[in-house]
């Protein structure tokens, strides 16, 4: 008797989830930008065919790497499905991205074509003289007018454990990873995220968040597509203009960053804060209890606490849309993710994700076997995040082990002093990182954003950490800054801020 083996991952690729939802709906809005402009699915099968058969046109082949260095846009979605369509690797970059970061990016995935917006393209050509790979560079309307001109070339489609993307790790400390996403994590992703957030064909996603990063597209561009539904794309958020553009354009789910949460608070109130159709939205990093309170007062809509990284793809961790949430916590374990806390019972440890790689976790680090066998050791992850398992099952982040200072023999948490300095009423963000000591050991030190029209001294913020904190985790050097450095997903670089981690 034939057997058939069956899996999770069986059948999972891009290019059968657009077509299968082109041929149910082809009309149907995929992608709409802020001046309105849309492309349904059927339309963005066919651009993302014609731009396929232009990379065929240019020699690209199956496993060739393709850059993509695109602003959240159509453009960026359909030049993504081109790569997918004839079995190629998207390396996706910010379009904010220095021409060194580009020329590391670039050097390392061995990138044979750089698909770039006009802006970025001379970031590009400035890297590519230490881009060996490098045979060309286009613009995002060129290769779809390549493709017209040439027959179909009819290429094999691609496998769902094939990879279909490099994302580079945001690189706050050391040299950014390239993490391999192949196209079973990336759907299986989607389906997680679809199915907490209960997400229907007529739901619209706001993407604020760059789709060169895994939240937007892990979350809320592989939810759509699996989904059948359709998102505003923006580049960018914009607190004066949030409201007005979700509510025009019928927005119901968005993702955040804190960062971006924090920003919308420290806008000025309007009547209209309310003025919108969004039924949940999910953030990532912590929030203090007042600014969640105040978030959900001032805009109406409930706010949902995930955990995720780019190595697990999909959130692992999440609050419920429906029942008790507890934005305190990361969460609840979702569906298909074994979680373990390693260490004693009752205190923090390190949280270990369950999965196979290349359908639940990443694939792993391209180039970097012996990295990937330390981060994945026989199907557990090790996330390097610190977590508390509380008592009804959510589970508390605690730190990250790199974030973990040693001023002297105790242990200190920068995520606790940075929840303490945060708790201060003028107090916009604070970022705690360690400096060295002449005699080679190392202390606490603060970079603090202050309120607009606030007026606090550096002694009363150390006054306020003295009242709250051990001695030994109060910061020895407190800087007053006018804002913090960033990625581009919203993380700050504690690197350059001038301590050592």
């Amino acid at each position: 008797m034939a057997e058939i083996t069956l899996s999770p991952a069986s059948g999972l690729t891009l290019p059968g989830y657009l077509r299968h939802v082109a041929a149910g709906t082809p009309a149907a809005t995929f992608v709409r930008e802020p001046d309105g402009a849309e492309l349904g699915y059927a339309a963005a099968l066919e651009e993302a065919t014609a731009i396929a058969s232009g990379l065929i046109a240019l020699g690209v082949g199956r496993g060739d790497r393709v850059h993509l260095h695109l602003p959240n846009s159509a453009a960026f979605l359909t030049h993504l499905l081109a790569v997918a369509e004839i079995g190629a690797v998207a390396v996706p970059t910010s379009p904010e991205s220095s021409s060194d970061e580009l020329a590391y990016v670039l050097s390392h995935s061995g990138c044979v074509v750089s698909v770039s917006s006009l802006l970025g393209r001379p970031a590009v050509e400035e890297a590519r003289d230490l881009c060996p790979d490098l045979r060309d560079i286009r613009g995002p309307g060129e290769l779809a007018t390549l493709g017209q001109h040439r027959t179909a070339a009819g290429w094999p489609p691609p496998d769902s454990l094939d990879p279909v993307a490099i994302l580079y790790t945001s690189g706050t400390t050391g040299w950014p990873k390239g993490v391999v996403i192949t196209h079973a994590n990336l759907l299986i992703a989607g389906e997680v995220v679809a199915g907490h957030l209960r997400l229907r064909p007529d739901d619209r996603w706001l993407v604020t968040l760059p789709l060169s990063h895994g939240n937007a597209l892990f979350y809320s561009a592989m939810s759509a597509l699996v989904t059948g539904a359709s998102m505003v794309v923006c580049d960018g958020l914009d607190p004066a203009g949030w409201v007005e553009l979700a509510g025009g354009h019928g927005v119901t789910v968005t993702s955040f960053f804190a960062s971006g949460i924090r920003r919308l608070l420290a806008s000025p109130a309007h009547p209209a804060d309310r003025d919108h159709t969004i039924r949940a939205a999910l953030f990532g990093q912590p929030l203090t209890p007042a600014q969640l309170s105040a978030f959900e007062t001032r805009f109406g809509l409930p706010l949902l606490q995930i955990y995720g990284m780019t190595e697990t793809v999909s959130p692992v961790l999440m609050n419920p849309l429906y029942g008790q949430r507890r934005n305190d916590t990361l969460g609840l374990p979702v569906l298909g993710y074994p979680l373990r806390v390693a260490g004693s019972p009752d205190a923090p440890g390190e949280l270990l994700v369950g999965g196979t790689p290349g359908v639940t976790l990443m694939a792993g680090y391209y180039n970097a076997p012996q990295l990937t066998s330390r981060v994945i050791d026989d199907g557990w992850l090790h996330t390097g995040d610190q977590v508390r398992l509380e008592p009804d099952g959510y589970v508390s982040f605690v730190d990250r082990q790199a974030d973990i200072l040693k001023p002297d023999t105790e242990n200190v948490s920068a995520g606790e002093v940075e929840r303490v300095l945060a708790e201060h009423p003028s107090v916009l963000e604070a970022a705690v990182t360690g400096a060295a000591d002449d005699d080679g050991g190392q202390h606490v030190v603060a970079y603090v954003a202050v309120r607009p029209g606030e007026d606090v001294t550096a002694e009363e913020l150390l006054d306020h950490c003295r009242v709250r904190l051990s001695p030994y985790k109060v910061p020895k050097d407190l800087h007053m800054v006018a804002d913090l450095p960033r990625t581009p997903t919203g993380k700050v670089r504690r690197h350059a801020l001038g301590g050592e981690r």
